[in-house]
């Protein structure tokens, strides 16, 4: 199951807002021994908003959304999310619970607004403030508020998905290169990908100073990895290519 992360509003397509959910949710992750697949920016125009999240939830991916949930006319990623699945909105009742118990009746005629969720949603609990957010499937989706989003990501990896942790963490090697091209290393890297499977190798150049190089990272498991650069290095000797390793 790869992981997604859909971040929603118009202030960071904007720059009015920086984004600060995905270097959190990388952190998370990596907590954990997980990493994002991918990642998406959206506007709150809901016609895109209902493409995107039809697309994402045909899929198989779980998905980490944040922003967008609130009960204002800009927020429009509850009523998206029904539409992509042809499904009405409805008050959640035990969001309603929540609600009426936070603010009485000044829940009404507004606040309620922000547990009305597509037909089917479960509840995701938020220990900031009590005001949910909800899931459908395998996508959660969270309001913009770090200090409600974090935690609740939290609780989705370690309640819902505990599972999805390896039993090991991945382990990264990295290999700065000098002296040749990023194009010269094709073949090295073609064959390294193709004996180690389960590796993922990377290349970066660094061209901007005195001595550009290549820094290349090696990701995986713990057995793989290692003979994996074990292999990456003994042909950069083979070759007489300079070569230091990075902590």
């Amino acid at each position: 199951m790869r992981i997604g992360v859909l971040l929603i509003g118009d202030e960071l397509l904007s720059g009015r807002r920086r984004d600060k959910h995905l270097p959190k949710v990388i952190e998370l992750l990596g907590a954990r021994g997980l990493e994002p697949g991918w990642v998406r920016i959206e506007g709150d125009d809901e016609e895109n908003l209902v493409r995107t999240l039809q697309q994402t939830l045909a899929g198989e991916d779980l998905v980490l959304s944040f922003g967008g949930i609130g009960a204002t006319p800009d927020d429009r990623t509850r009523q998206a999310a029904a539409r992509a699945l042809d499904v009405p909105l409805v008050r959640h009742p035990d969001g309603v619970k929540l609600l009426e118990a936070r603010f009485g009746e000044q829940a009404y005629p507004q606040r309620i607004r922000m547990v009305e969720f597509p037909e089917g949603a479960s509840l995701i609990p938020n220990p900031f403030n009590q005001i949910p957010g909800f899931s459908l499937r395998h996508h959660y989706f969270m309001p913009g508020f770090p200090e409600m989003a974090w935690p609740m990501t939290e609780w989705i990896l370690d309640v819902r998905y505990p599972h999805l942790r390896p039993p090991a963490p991945p382990v990264q090697h990295l290999v700065r290169v000098f002296e040749r091209a990023e194009s010269e290393m094709v073949p090295l890297m073609e064959r390294i990908g193709a004996d180690f499977p389960d590796v993922r190798l990377s290349s970066l150049p660094h061209i901007g100073t005195d001595a550009p190089y290549i820094e290349f990272g090696l990701r995986g498991p713990q057995a793989q990895t290692d003979a994996a650069r074990e292999a990456f290095c003994a042909a950069l000797d083979a070759q007489d290519v300079p070569w230091r390793a990075q902590p």
